[in-house]
C-alpha cells in the first residue's frame, strides 16, 4: 500500500482514518439515539450509554492520529483552485470539526467523572479527571447535548459542502478523499486545464 500523498489525493492512511471517523460517529450518534427505545436503568439502555462513551473517546484517539498525518503528509491542492472566500470558509468548518471532535469526549469523560461514574473503556477503567459534584455534573452533561446537536450541522455543513464542490463546482474537493480514485472528474479536470492552457497559447 502506497501511503505517500499523490499529486492531486490524500495518503492512503489519512483517508482510512477520514472515513473510520465518520463511521465512528455514526455509531456514536446511533448508540445515544437508540438507548432511548428502552426504559430507564434496563440493561440494553445501559449497555448503549456505554458503548456510546467508548466510542466517542475512539474518537477523540483518532484526532491524534490525525494531527500526526497531517503533519507526515502534504495537503493536496484542490484543483482548480475555489475563491478564497471558499477556502477560508473550509478552513473555518475543518477548525470547528476538530475542536468537535476533541471537545464532546472530553465532557463526556468530565460528566461522568462529576457524577462519580466509572469511566470504563473497552474493559479498562479510566481514571476521573475531576472530584464529583453532582450539579457541576449535570451542567456539563447538558453543555455536551447542545454541543452533541451543533454536531449534526456541522457534519451535515460538511458533507454538502463536499457535494457541493464535487457537483457544482466541478474540482477534486471529495475525490482527494474518496477511498477510491476518481477516475473521470481527473480526466475531466485534465481536458478542462490543457483546454485553459490552450487557448492561452
Amino acid at each position: 500500500m502506497n501511503l505517500h500523498t499523490t499529486r492531486d489525493r490524500y495518503d492512503a492512511l489519512s483517508i482510512a482514518v477520514h472515513w473510520l471517523t465518520l463511521l465512528l460517529l455514526v455509531a456514536v450518534y446511533a448508540a445515544i439515539l437508540l438507548r432511548e427505545l428502552y426504559p430507564k436503568g434496563s440493561d440494553p439502555r445501559e449497555t448503549l450509554k456505554t458503548w456510546h462513551f467508548m466510542l466517542g473517546l475512539t474518537v477523540f484517539g483518532t484526532v491524534g492520529i490525525r494531527v500526526v498525518l497531517r503533519l507526515m503528509f502534504r495537503v493536496p491542492p484542490i484543483t482548480p483552485t475555489p475563491p478564497a472566500w471558499q477556502r477560508w470558509l473550509a478552513t473555518t468548518v475543518h477548525v470547528a470539526l476538530y475542536l468537535f471532535l476533541i471537545v464532546m469526549p472530553l465532557l463526556g469523560w468530565l460528566t461522568l467523572s462529576a457524577k462519580g461514574k466509572q469511566i470504563p473503556f473497552f474493559g479498562l477503567q479510566l481514571p476521573a479527571l475531576i472530584g464529583p459534584d453532582e450539579a457541576l455534573g449535570g451542567n456539563l452533561e447538558e453543555i455536551h447535548e447542545t454541543i452533541g446537536t451543533f454536531g449534526y450541522y456541522l457534519i451535515g455543513l460538511h458533507a454538502a459542502a463536499a457535494l457541493f464542490h464535487h457537483y457544482f463546482m466541478g474540482d477534486d474537493t471529495l475525490t482527494r478523499i474518496l477511498p477510491w480514485p476518481g477516475r473521470r472528474l481527473r480526466t475531466e479536470r485534465v481536458r478542462a486545464v490543457s483546454a485553459n492552457d490552450g487557448r492561452r497559447g
